[in-house]
C-alpha cells in the first residue's frame, strides 16, 4: 500500500493548498447550498485530470527514459518549492481560509457551473494534477500506478467531502492560524520527502 499512501500524500499536499476552489467549497458548506453537487463536481474534475496525468502524461513519460529522468527532477523541483512554501506559511502563519456568502450563486446549475469554472479555468490545477502528479507517477509500474491513482483520488474525495459537509464544524478550526501552521508544516514535510525520493530516482 506504499504507492496508495504516496498518491494520497502528493494529491493531498496539492489539493489542500488554499485557493479559490477550496474557498468556494467551504462557502457552499457554510451556506448549505447544493453541497453534494459542488463537491462531486470538484471530485469528478480531479478524477479526469489525475487520470490524464497518471495514465496519459505519466504513461507517455514512462516509455521515454529522458523524459522520465527530466520529469523526476522537474517534479522534485516543484515539490521542493511547494514544500518550502508550506514551511514558510507555517513559519509566518499567513494561511487562512475565509468564506464570503455575498458572491455565492444560489441555483444548483449555477453552483455546478461555478465549481467547474473555478476548477477548470485555473491553470494551476493542470500543473498540479496533470504535470506534477503525472510526473511523480511516471516511474511506477502499471499496477503501482493504479494504487497511486486510487490513493490520490481517495485524498481528493476525503478532502472535498470533509470540507463541504464538515465546514460548519471545522470553520472555527480553520479560522485559527495555528491550525494552518501545523497543517502547512506537515504538508511541507511530506512534500519534501517525496521530492527527495524523486530526485534520488532521477540520479
Amino acid at each position: 500500500m506504499g504507492e496508495f499512501i504516496k498518491g494520497f500524500i502528493v494529491a493531498g499536499g496539492l489539493i489542500v493548498a488554499i485557493g479559490a476552489q477550496n474557498a468556494f467549497v467551504l462557502k457552499c458548506g457554510l451556506l448549505k447550498k447544493h453541497i453534494f453537487w459542488v463537491v462531486i463536481t470538484c471530485f469528478a474534475c480531479d478524477i479526469c485530470l489525475i487520470s490524464i496525468g497518471v495514465f496519459g502524461v505519466g504513461q507517455f513519460i514512462s516509455h521515454n527514459l529522458l523524459f522520465k529522468i527530466s520529469l523526476s527532477f522537474i517534479g522534485a523541483g516543484f515539490l521542493l518549492v511547494y514544500g518550502i512554501r508550506a514551511w514558510i506559511g507555517a513559519w509566518h502563519g499567513t494561511s487562512i481560509l475565509e468564506a464570503d456568502s455575498k458572491t455565492t450563486p444560489s441555483s444548483k446549475k449555477a453552483m455546478i457551473l461555478s465549481a467547474l469554472a473555478i476548477t477548470l479555468l485555473n491553470p494551476h490545477v493542470y500543473l498540479d494534477t496533470v504535470v506534477i502528479i503525472g510526473g511523480v507517477s511516471s516511474s511506477l509500474t502499471v499496477d503501482k500506478r493504479i494504487l497511486f491513482t486510487l490513493g490520490a483520488l481517495f485524498s481528493s474525495f476525503t478532502w472535498f467531502f470533509s470540507l463541504g459537509y464538515g465546514a460548519r464544524i471545522l470553520i472555527p478550526l480553520f479560522k485559527i492560524p495555528r491550525t494552518w501552521q501545523i497543517l502547512d508544516f506537515l504538508i511541507g514535510c511530506f512534500l519534501l520527502f517525496i521530492s527527495y525520493q524523486l530526485a534520488t530516482y532521477g540520479i
